[in-house]
């Protein structure tokens, strides 16, 4: 264990280094290629309204987004409807999407228990 930790330190601390030297050119290359999102001058203001047209444009879009739902809700309904159709593909492509549905479910319950798989802190 000593041995492990020994490396880890000796990993950490050429990462360390690493962004040392090259974290400067490596955020100037950054700014260079994205200079064209980058808002002129960077006040308080500006982001405020950056912020509300980002807000409301989201907003904006929910009754697009709500009408592609149903639309897809009218396509699992008919669907379920002809069940006697249903090719093995399908039924194995929709319980591979339940999985995963569940995976993420599991996944984030134990991100908010603190990555921990009993929920008590060690």
């Amino acid at each position: 264990m000593a041995s492990k930790l020994k490396q880890l330190t000796s990993k950490a601390c050429q990462v360390s280094e690493f962004v040392a030297k090259h974290g400067n050119a490596y955020y100037k290359q950054v700014m260079e290629q994205n200079k064209q999102y980058v808002q002129d001058p960077p006040t308080i203001e500006k982001c405020n309204l950056l912020a509300k047209q980002l807000f409301y444009t989201r907003l904006a879009s929910i009754p697009g987004r709500t009408e592609a739902f149903w639309k897809e809700l009218e396509q699992v309904k008919s669907l379920w409807k002809n069940r006697q159709e249903l090719k093995v593909e399908d039924a194995g492509i929709a319980a591979l999407f339940g999985l995963e549905c569940f995976a993420w479910f599991c996944a984030g319950e134990i991100a908010g228990r603190g990555f921990t798989i009993t929920g008590y802190y060690v």
